[in-house]
Formats: structure tokens, sequence, C-alpha cells
């Protein structure tokens, strides 16, 4: 092979004469036989020709510039460097001297080709910069919309539950009927998602994925809704003679603890009767943890509203209202506390003990500085008046919306519900009469007044119900009826967790009957804080027990015996 130089480019032809492409170098001519120069020439060419191409290609596209591979000026100190032929190709380090020469001479001693990084043009800067501040706009606007939207979904679904609460609240009371409307409305509710899942099940799912916020929000503050009973218990026992208040704690205590043993241990033996095979339950979303920022807005509300009634007591036209927004804030602080608490301390003393303890001792402290005494405050606390509310009257009030709620979560729950039925009803009907029957009898064996003890017959039920149960009695004190169903929840709250893992009720099932059949709503919400699974089966005892505790005690046969057995 001859190569034929001239002023700027070479010709390089095979031996036949045959032309093989163009190379750069100064003028001379020389020629070489030797098969290394045969190949390394051959190598060169191609990859000139293949950068050629795939350099038009892209300077089309996405380089501001355009080689020229056809002429390069000279370079003087590039020709003073490797001018010599023989020290081109005679070098010990010639391939990498010349593959350096090639990319030098054909793509520039400072070319951009196919780098990345610092080299970056001005041009493709200024577009990745305005690319990502259009994608961070869009991200904040973004997010803020969802936030936006999802505050919209809860304070709408929310709305419609309340609404729903009060409107069958109204009907109920506008028909005389007695039996609490929740609860009624909590059946209506699961029996119109079990069609609907029948019939059109798509429309089951979204309805039950429109309510999810609300869900959560009652879920997240359950326990809350429970506490101002126990906050006003101390007006509610203060008649009591102190002999009898032992008798009664007594049976409340030991009868806690009877009826969730009777219920847990009744469910499991049915089981194992009809040969069910457990299955796992579906899970259950936990609400989310409280932040700080909700620790510290709350903490401002007490202190700047504790401040302001000391100094206006009727800055707000009733000392209720004025209180209301301190006993509130001491109410949600003292559950905040309580559930940051580690979870063996939680075991014995429940976030639900931490809220009422809060604000007892944020209604000491007001009644002890405005000397209006603790009493005082307690009952503006707890009004009971819907044109003067207190701050309890603010959380009693969507008791209802929890009951109504409840149909979500057994309906969540509803393959479960179905493959355990037998074991869940006659457990809580096992329950309901073993609680009515063993109060009467203990009651008798201590020696308590008939007519105390008749009072707190229906201690495992919820308070709605009790009240009514007990209004079929003639000589029975209502206000004792609804300390004892306090208390029996009390007990619960405090204790079924830790009393469960003793007795080794692991599934759902047997550790909600057993809860809600000896603890009513405090138990229930309570467990249902730390074991969401456990909520379906709670809300179904809750409402079955104080259903079958009012049947039971509407015959008069079976009435007649429990005050038989009263003496």
């Amino acid at each position: 092979m001859s190569i034929q130089t001239f002023d700027d480019t070479r010709h390089l032809t095979g031996e036949n004469g045959e032309f093989l492409g163009n190379s750069f170098a100064h003028s001379k001519t020389f020629s070489m036989a030797t098969p290394f120069l045969t190949t390394s020439t051959t190598l060169s060419l191609s990859l000139s020709t293949h950068l050629h191409r795939l350099s038009s290609s892209l300077s089309s596209t996405c380089f501001p510039f355009k080689p020229n591979l056809h002429r390069v000026p000279r370079n003087p100190s590039l020709l003073a460097s490797y001018g010599n032929p023989h020290l081109l190709f005679n070098h010990e380090d010639h391939h990498s001297t010349y593959k350096s020469l090639l990319s030098t001479r054909v793509l520039g001693p400072k070319s951009n080709f196919l780098q990345m990084g610092p080299s970056e043009t001005s041009c493709s800067r200024e577009i990745l910069v305005k690319s990502s501040a259009s994608d961070s706009s869009n991200t904040v606007i973004s997010t803020l919309s969802q936030k936006v939207f999802g505050v919209l979904h809860l304070v709408v679904s929310l709305g419609i539950v309340l609404a729903m609460d009060k409107f069958l609240k109204q009907a109920f009371v506008a028909a005389a009927i007695k039996f609490p409307s929740a609860l009624f409305g909590m059946f209506c509710i699961f029996s119109v998602l079990v069609i609907l899942d029948t019939t059109i099940p798509a429309a089951a799912t979204s309805l039950t994925n429109f309510f999810e916020p609300a869900l959560m929000f009652i879920q997240r503050w359950l326990p809350l809704f429970y506490v101002p009973a126990l906050v006003v218990l101390p007006l509610s026992v203060r008649d009591i003679p102190a002999a009898s208040g032992l008798k009664i704690c007594f049976i409340i205590a030991g009868g806690w603890l009877a009826s969730l043993c009777v219920a847990g241990f009744t469910a499991i033996a049915i089981r194992k009767i009809v040969k069910t095979e457990m299955v796992d339950a579906e899970p259950m979303a936990k609400p989310s943890s409280f932040a700080p920022i909700e620790f510290w807005t709350w903490g401002g509300i007490f202190l700047a509203s504790f401040v302001s009634a000391i100094f206006y007591p009727t800055a707000l036209g009733t000392t209720a209202r004025t209180c209301l927004p301190f006993l509130l804030a001491s109410t949600v602080l003292g559950y905040m506390v309580g559930s940051g608490l580690p979870s063996a301390v939680k075991k014995v003393l429940h976030p639900i003990i931490c809220c009422a303890l809060s604000a007892d001792l944020a209604a000491v402290a007001f009644g002890y500085i405005s000397q209006s005494g603790v009493d005082a405050v307690l009952g503006d606390y707890l009004t009971k008046v819907s044109s003067n509310p207190g701050a309890g009257d603010i959380l009693m009030g969507f008791l209802g919306s929890v009951i109504l709620s409840f149909a979500f979560s057994m309906f969540k729950q509803r393959k479960l519900v179905k493959r355990h039925a037998a074991e869940i009803f006659i457990s809580i009907i096992l329950s309901s009469l073993f609680s009515l029957y063993s109060t009467a009898l203990v009651g008798r064996l201590v020696g308590l007044e008939p007519s105390l003890t008749v009072s707190i017959l229906p201690r495992c039920i919820t308070v709605a119900l009790a009240l009514s149960i007990v209004s079929l009695f003639e000589g029975a004190n209502s206000s004792l009826t609804a300390a004892a169903v306090v208390v029996t929840g009390l007990i619960g709250a405090n204790f079924v967790q830790a009393t469960l893992d003793k007795l080794r009720f692991r599934d759902p099932i047997a550790r909600g009957i057993a809860t809600a059949s000896s603890a009513h709503g405090l138990g229930t919400a309570a467990l249902s804080a730390n074991e969401p699974e456990t909520l379906p089966f709670c809300a179904i005892a809750y409402g079955l027990t104080g259903i079958f505790g009012s049947l039971f005690c509407s015959v008069p046969v079976i009435r007649q015996s429990l005050l038989a057995i009263v003496g």
C-alpha cells in the first residue's frame, strides 16, 4: 500500500490502486507494506467513517457545532509533534498515539463530541434549568391541590354522616321510639352495603371509598368521644354510701372479668363444635399518629383560652361557652399524651384514663383559681343543653356518628362475619343473659340494696340502651345506672388488652366479642385503637349486646325472674 500526501489531506490507496479513504498530515510520500500498518490504517479509516456519520446525525439534533471531517486547518504544534511518520508508527506506544492523533485532528482539541456533564452547552443548561423550575412548580401546585381536595373530601363525607345521625334522631323523637336511632342506622347502612355488594359491587366499593376519610377521622379520635361520661363521674357517685359503693365496685369489676371470659370462651367453643376453620381477617388501616404541630396548636389554645376565661368568665356569653375551649383542649391534649406513652405503660394506663384525668385536672385548677369550685366547672363541661353546650357535649355529639361508622367496618369484614355467624350470635346471646343474671345473683349474695342492684343490672350495655332498660324496673336510679356503665367501660378500657393476652385469646373474633360484650363502647374504643382488625366484631357485639339485653328485659317472665333473684 502507498500513501500519497498533499498539503492537508492524504489519499490512501491499496496495492491495486483502489481508493481507501482520506487522512491528514503534512506533505510527504512514503510506503509501507507491513501488516500492522494495513490493519491500523483500515481500523482508523473505519473509525473515521463511523464517527463522521454519527457526528453528522447528532449535530443536526442536539449539538450546536458541526465538525468538518474533510478538511482540518493545520496546527503547527501538532505538526511539530507528529510530523515524523517514523515517530508516528515506530514508537512503542504507536497505537495509542495514532488514536490520540485521529481524535485530536478529526474532532478538534476541545471538541464536545459525546461528552456529558461539565462541558454542556449554555443552551442545554438553560433548557434544563427552565424544565426543572417548571417541574418543581407543577409538583408544588399538585401537592397543594391534593391537600385542599383531601380536606374538602373529609368535610363533605363527615358532614353527611353527622347529618344522617341528626336526621335519624329527629325522626325517632318525632315517632316516640325509644330505641337508639344510631344502632338502627348502623344496621340499615350495613344492610344497604351488603345488598349493593350483591347486586352492584362497584357501587358498594365506591360508597365505602367515599366515606373513608370520615371513617379514618372517627377511628383516630374514637376514644375521645366516650370520655365526657368519665370526666363528670365524680358528680354521679357522690350520693352513694361508701359501703354500698364498695359492693358495687366489686360487682362491676368481678362481673366485667366474668362476662369477658364467658363471651370469649363461648366463641372459641362454638367454633370448635361447628368446626369452622379460622382465617385471617381483612387488614384494616391504622390512623396516622399525632404530629408535633397538633400538640403545640392545642397547647396554645389551652393556654390562651384558660387565661382569658380567668379574667373574662363570660366572654362568650356563658361560663360553659367560655370554658369550652380550654376544657376541650385539655381533653384532647390528655389523649395525645396518653397515646404517646410506651406500649407497656398503656396496658395499665390507657389513653382514655389520661384523657379524663387531664380534663379533671384542668377543671380543678380553674375552679381553684377562679374560686368557682370544681363542681361548677364539671357542670359546665357537660351541660346536656343544646343551646348552651360544653366541651363534653361537643364530644358526645359524635357518638351517633361513631355508631353509624361501625357499619362500614362490619362491611369490610363481611366474609368473616358470615363465616363465623354461629359463634358470634350464640356467644353474644349467652353473654348477655349471663351478665344480667350474674349481677342480680351477686348483688343479693353481697347484701346490696335491691334498688341499687336493679340499677346496675345493665352494666355491660351502652348507656342509651341501659337507661331504657332500667326504666322498665320500678325504683331504679338512672344516675347510678349511667355511673355503673361508665365504670365498667373504664375498667375494660384500662385492662382489656392485658387480660385478653393473659387468657390467650389470639384471634380478632374472640377478642372483639369478649371486649364489647363486657365493656361496651369504651372497651371497643380502647381495643380498636391498637387493634383495628377487631373493630368489626366489637361493633357487632356492641350493638347486639344492647339489642338482646333490651329484648330480654322486655319479656315479662325474664324481668320477673330477675326481680325474684334480686329479692
